[in-house]
Parts: structure tokens; sequence; C-alpha cells
């Protein structure tokens, strides 16, 4: 079995195999009971490639879709969050935060005025720290809850990239199972399938949305951008050690001479 990391077993496998649920108890239930071990041992190897191209095509799928999610928001979040007309946070706490990251990127924050006047170049800074904040973040330990957030986006993302193409999985499953009942007029073998096909589908239906993506997004986003208030970022960097030197007892403060 691969070992993953905790954002690609959750952000991008889960959604992979959420998506082909139907597909694996369809498969689980046809080879059920059977002398399967030649197909045991062939799953066996196959299965650690199988799940990373899962995870892949999960990640894939997010990316090919997110520019489309950031154009209906307006933008990245993490954008849109910096600008002044933006009510996201407060105007003190705002203040600060283009205070900080204006120092970090060592050029002056756009105002208000200068915002208005050219948007584009007012983005162009937010970008910038944004992603200044983004490479220095990524400790997993320091910012768990930031961690923790981007991979609900990921998650819902993904899953959201693979929603239709599960759902023609699911019809033609639910198709083919009842095409397969009809003609071999056997059991029953097969109804866990149209169950579980159908609270796949509401499932999918109900809550992989776009406005579920698009709120994962901006909770990520200010969670971002509330780092910069963290102990963490503004620690004042380590003052270089002074060289020691030893002092005669008699100079020493409160030292009797002797």
């Amino acid at each position: 079995m691969p070992k993953f990391d905790k954002y690609t077993l959750f952000a991008r496998l889960f959604p992979a195999i959420i998506a082909a649920a139907p597909a694996i108890a369809l498969a689980w239930a046809v080879i059920a009971g059977k002398e399967i071990k030649l197909v045991q041992a062939i799953a066996g190897t196959a299965l650690t490639v199988l799940l990373m191209v899962f995870a892949d095509v999960a990640r894939r799928r997010g990316k090919a879709i997110e520019p489309r999610l950031i154009e209906r928001m307006g933008g990245l979040p993490s954008v849109t969050m910096l600008r002044h007309r933006d009510m996201t946070f407060d105007a003190a706490t705002k203040a600060r935060m283009h205070a900080f990251l204006a120092e970090k990127l060592a050029e002056p924050a756009p105002t208000a005025e200068q915002e208005a006047a050219v948007p584009e170049t007012a983005d162009d800074f937010y970008r910038r720290a944004g992603s200044w904040l983004r490479e220095n973040t990524r400790s997993k330990k320091k910012f768990d809850i930031l961690f923790n957030e981007n991979i609900t986006y990921g998650y819902r993302r993904n899953l959201f990239a693979l929603k239709w193409p599960a759902l023609v999985l699911n019809v033609l499953i639910v198709i083919g199972s009842t095409a397969y009942l009809w003609l071999q007029a056997g059991p029953l073998d097969l109804l866990p399938v149209f169950v579980i096909a159908f609270l796949h589908a509401a499932y999918l239906a109900i809550f992989s949305t776009r406005s579920a993506v698009e709120e994962a997004s901006r909770i990520y986003a200010r969670q971002l951008l509330l780092s910069t208030e963290s102990t963490e970022l503004r620690k004042p960097p380590l003052a270089a050690a002074k060289p020691h030197t030893r002092k005669k007892k008699a100079e020493e403060p409160g030292a009797l001479a002797t």
C-alpha cells in the first residue's frame, strides 16, 4: 500500500474514491463469493498504481476547474479580501495586514485612492502578498488550522470537479445492473449497488456544489490573511549573539572588591 501524506489522502484520494464508489460496489458485488485468487493477486499488485492514479486524476480535474471558480468569485479571495473596498476585515485589521505585507515585500501597499485609480496595480501587490504568505506558512505544525482549511478546500474542489463524471458513471451502472438483473433473472445480489448509487447521487447533488467550494476557498483565504497576526510570522529575527567577555568581579554591579 502506498503511503500518502494527509493532504493527498483527504484532498485528492478520498474525492476520487467517493466519485468511483458505485463502480467499486459493483465490482465487489460481482466477484464476492467466487473463487477469485487470481483476481485478488492482480488487484493486490495493481492497487498501489490505481490509488496513485485516482489521486492524480482528482488533482488534475480540480486544477482544471479552478480558473473558472476564481473568475466567478471576482478573483482569488486572498486578493479580493485585501482590497480596501472589501468588508471581510475591519479597517484597523486590514491596515495592520497591509503594513506587515508591505514590510515583507519591501514595497508600499496601495492606498484606497491608488487602488481605485489603478486597481490592476493594487491587485498585483495583493497577489505577491498572497504568494509570500503561502510560501511562509507551509509548516503544518505551526499553521495547523490553515493547513486543515486548505485540505477542506482541496477536498471540495476536487470532488466538485469529479461530480458530473461520477453522476454519469452512476447512471451507467444503474442501467447496466438493471439490464443484468432483467436478463439473468437471478437473485437480487446487486441490490446494494442500487442503494449505494442512490445515496451517492444524492450526496453529490446536495453537498458537492460550487457554493460549497467557494465557501471553503474564502475560509482558507481568510485564515491565510489572519496568519499575518500570528506570533510565528511576527517574530523578530534572532539577534546575533554578542561575544562573551569576562569581567572582573570588582567591575560587576554590586560586587565587593577584595
